[in-house]
């Protein structure tokens, strides 16, 4: 499976120390298998005037999942919503797992799950809005060592070098 990583750098060894803290699947090195998404994110440190990256890597996503703790949500549902509160509340829930693959909380997605959260909608309508939004997908690596061992790097890409 290719997976892509916008940055505003070559991310050739990635390093989880690196990652920030409270992000919807907590602290990882976040990852997508839709190369538009992960332009998108370049195009973020591009707009910054920073240079835009794509990175590329391979991984073997079948061999993990018999090997270490994958969570996958498959859809925008409570259990993901909840995870991810906790997640960006700052939970170490996430530690239960090595790697979570699902949906992203972008700003249309985060401000049904701000509404939500602070009691001005329920449950079930933050889970109506949801359902509506665009496909996406992030694959949150948690665990270093699947990251030493399994993800190849293939490339990096310059979208756009701001610094020349």
């Amino acid at each position: 499976m290719i997976l892509y990583h916008g940055s505003y750098c070559t991310v050739d060894k990635p390093n989880i120390s690196y990652s920030r803290d409270s992000l919807d699947f907590g602290k990882g090195f976040y990852l997508t298998d839709i190369k538009n998404q992960a332009l998108s994110w370049v195009d973020r440190f591009i707009r910054r005037g920073k240079r835009g990256c794509l990175n590329s890597y391979s991984i073997d996503l079948a061999k993990i999942r018999d090997l270490y703790r994958v969570k996958v949500f498959d859809k925008y549902d409570i259990e993901w919503l909840d995870f991810i509160l906790q997640c960006r509340n700052g939970s170490d829930e996430y530690l239960k797992y090595d790697i979570v693959i699902g949906g992203i909380a972008d700003d249309q997605v985060y401000n049904t799950i701000e509404l939500y959260e602070f009691d001005l909608i329920t449950k079930d309508e933050a889970l109506k809005r949801l359902k509506y939004h665009k496909p996406n997908n992030q694959i949150c690596i948690i665990n270093q060592a699947i990251l030493d061992k399994y993800l190849i790097f293939n490339d990096c890409e310059v979208i756009s070098d701001a610094s020349k």
